[in-house]
């Protein structure tokens, strides 16, 4: 059953089709040429879904539901509303940037490498689209071994194989509770309905919305759903494989795990609405886990000389905001933090390719081998300085209206924790505009920096759409709100029927008119 052309089948069967067929050409650059092609095809199928959603509707879109398993009535159901929509579009952009930053790297790209990145990118999509838990968990497992070989076989650091190793370790142990988070889902829905054990069990996410579970089970689902994603996220104390990663693993991968946040989009789209008394009886916790992320990333970031591990502590950072705002439990906070994890994706990627192109430069990002980038880098340094401005939220880049609306939606929360989140921010100034003031302004004092080559056309190329959705998204965010807000509305309106307690708290909340939100409460 399907709503329609099965497009987002499409999406997601390419990418892997693309893979499979590079076993076929035997020339590397025949290969580089037909993975770039398959990237920009799945860019225009990710932007074509985008285009025939209809902001309008609250419901899932593009609906394609089949049997799969049918003794454990488990389904391949996809779909997508106005939270996961554009998330399509971002990953296929990434996966094109990241594509075209590693071209002429120092370690060629091969038919293999090619595979794995055009195979990440399928199941990535498979994870923002299955509507199944079942087969959500099989694509968020399935993300590991493209990443364990990119990391252990491609990466740039002596550490790369303990760095694979350890990331895929941290990422097993965040699944075993999420599997066991969607079992007993499963499980409650047979019980409710009176069915039997597995013939009435149920994954999907539209029926196991409408299943009530019991208040002294929904404390046990969502701490385990909770824990599974916060690895991901990542957040204290599960953080330490990403900076270990973004410095071993090559920069493309690096740029596509700051830039894609899954644990925090399992968060906003499983965790909170499925258990969504517990998640407001531990909406402390998550308040608590997401100001101590913020300004333990952001104090760690300020000691940092290595531009990479410098980054990977600020998306650690930024994370942690991103959780203060959905802790706020009103629609502000949310709006701003599905906005910034969009925002991540053109940001944190962009600077982290940045950093690539001048580890293949100069051989290093310690801040001991640069100083003075801007003179033979001037084109290099304006990009990054734009992404860094974005990055700290200045007004009129696109980092500025998602910080604005996670700081309003957590002081009408938790005032304390809004004047956490307003250091934070100035402390992510301090760091970032730190280092870009040490490593590219000053006098050029090694021959390498001076001999560097500023940024080819194909790398200035490759960022240009980035700094334009930094511009348009900062300086008109209804832009990007509009795509939101019909299932950011449903989405707070499920919350709301299921805790009574949320709409008597924030009646304030919905009556203040933010960037373009109507004084009635409607986002």
């Amino acid at each position: 059953m399907t709503d329609s052309f099965p497009l987002l089948s499409l999406c997601l069967a390419w990418p892997l089709l693309g893979a499979l067929s590079l076993a076929f050409i035997q020339d590397s650059e025949c290969a580089k040429r037909g993975a770039l092609l398959v990237a920009v095809v799945e860019l225009l199928l990710t932007v074509a879904a985008a285009w025939v959603f209809d902001t309008a509707r609250d419901d899932f879109q593009l609906l394609e539901d089949y049997p799969w398993i049918p003794g454990l009535n488990i389904h391949y159901q996809l779909g997508v509303d106005g939270i996961s929509i554009l998330f399509l579009p971002m990953t296929a952009l990434l996966t094109l940037m990241a594509l075209l930053a590693s071209w002429n790297s120092v370690r060629h790209l091969n038919r293999f490498q090619l595979a794995l990145m055009l195979a990440l990118e399928s199941v990535t999509i498979g994870v923002f689209t299955a509507l199944d838990l079942a087969l959500f968990f099989l694509f968020w497992e399935l993300t590991l071994p493209p990443i364990f070989f990119l990391i252990g076989l491609w990466g740039i650091g002596a550490e790369r194989r303990y760095a694979a190793m350890k990331y895929t370790l941290y990422m097993l142990f965040g699944g075993v509770p999420i599997l066991f988070g969607i079992i007993l889902l499963a499980i409650n829905h047979a019980h409710y309905t009176g069915g039997a054990i597995p013939q009435d069990l149920a994954f999907s996410l539209p029926v196991l919305l409408n299943t009530p579970i019991p208040e002294s089970a929904q404390g046990l689902i969502f701490l385990l759903l909770f824990l599974g994603f916060a690895v991901k996220a990542p957040l204290l104390p599960f953080h330490t494989w990403l900076p270990t990663t973004a410095i071993e693993a090559p920069a493309f991968l690096s740029a596509l795990l700051v830039g894609l946040k899954l644990g925090v989009y399992g968060i906003i789209r499983f965790a909170i609405p499925l258990a969504p008394q517990a998640a407001l009886e531990h909406r402390w916790l998550l308040a608590i886990l997401g100001a101590v992320t913020l300004i333990y990333g952001a104090l760690i970031a300020l000691q940092q000389t290595n531009l990479r591990r410098l980054l990977a502590y600020s998306s650690i950072s930024h994370v942690g905001l991103v959780i203060v705002g959905i802790a706020a439990f009103n629609l502000q906070g949310l709006q701003g933090a599905v906005m910034q994890l969009l925002n991540f994706g053109i940001v944190a990627g962009s600077l982290m390719l940045l950093a690539g192109m001048i580890q293949q430069r100069l051989g290093s990002t310690d801040l001991v081998h640069l100083g003075g980038l801007a003179k033979p880098m001037p084109r290099l340094t304006v990009l990054f300085f734009v992404f860094a401005l974005s990055s700290i939220g200045v007004p009129g880049t696109n980092g500025f209206p998602a910080e604005l609306l996670m700081i309003l939606g957590a002081l009408q929360a938790y005032p304390a924790l809004a004047m956490v989140a307003l250091f934070g921010a100035v402390l992510g100034a301090a760091y970032l505009l730190g280092f870009v003031r040490r490593a590219f302004f000053g006098p050029v004092v090694h021959d390498s920096v001076a001999k560097a080559q500023d940024l080819r056309p194909r790398e200035l190329a490759l960022l240009v759409l980035p700094v334009l959705l930094v511009l348009m998204i900062g300086l008109y965010p209804q832009w990007l709100l509009s795509w939101q807000e019909t299932s950011l509305q449903s989405w707070w309106q499920r919350l709301s029927m299921a805790v009574p307690q949320v709409t008597t708290e924030s009646k304030h909340t919905q009556r203040t008119a933010i960037l373009g939100v109507p004084s009635d409460g409607s986002i």
